[in-house]
């Protein structure tokens, strides 16, 4: 039983991974999209929106069947509880991609409002939380899951100095109001696939040491 137990979460752990590079490989895309101005790059992240969606549908499945048919003991339930929150995660992560596609798409129908500087930086921090939360997952490490915890609080801080910037353009000319608003709304969508970067390393210090750190940055 514990043989089929491990096949089987193995195949959960390769979908997992799968699901990840997949969400990794939105926002880079969603990235260029964005600073590079290519509607086509945006619309094919959208378009690959459903494949991630399945995936998630199929790790809910073997975790259901893991839980079901193997009554896995104290630590593989963890392991099978933390797959439960993960993929979830993870298909919000591609979903916030393709948000900020969609509104890059929008953006190019008009002229640039400004040179991007700080969203471009809070994106690739969103990023490279999500690679070390997965990272942290992959090599089960609690440390780096922390790391990645503490970084949630900077990339807050930088979603409010690009929001009071672009109010800036806002209140100096209301021709500037519609492209402000979607490249508030893209700051925001990064601080978002942050805040699932952090909810994935929370989980990963709950794998590895059994313990709840939700709403304990300081740790």
């Amino acid at each position: 039983m514990k043989r089929h137990f491990d096949q089987d979460f193995d195949q959960l752990r390769e979908l997992m991974l799968r699901m990840g590079a997949m969400a990794e490989d939105a926002i880079d895309q969603s990235i260029l999209a964005l600073v590079e101005r290519d509607s086509a790059v945006a619309e094919r992240v959208i378009t690959l929106d459903d494949e991630i969606d399945l995936l998630e549908l199929e790790a809910d499945r073997l975790t259901m069947e893991l839980i079901a048919k193997m009554q896995p003991a104290a630590s593989d339930l963890r392991m099978v509880v933390t797959a439960m929150r993960i993929t979830p995660e993870l298909e919000r992560i591609a979903d916030l991609a393709q948000d900020v596609c969609e509104r890059a798409i929008e953006l190019n129908r008009e002229a640039p409002l400004k040179p991007l500087i700080v969203i471009p930086r809070l994106a690739q921090i969103s990023r490279d939380m999500v690679r070390q939360a997965i990272d942290a997952f992959v090599r089960q490490d609690a440390d780096l899951a922390r790391e990645v915890i503490k970084r949630d609080d900077y990339v807050d801080d930088l979603t409010e100095h690009s929001f009071r910037e672009l109010l800036t353009y806002m209140l100096e000319d209301s021709r500037n109001i519609s492209r402000a608003i979607r490249l508030t709304f893209c700051g925001k969508y990064f601080e978002r696939i942050a805040d699932s970067a952090t909810n994935i390393a929370e989980m990963v210090v709950y794998l590895v040491d059994g313990r709840i750190v939700k709403h304990q940055k300081s740790e």
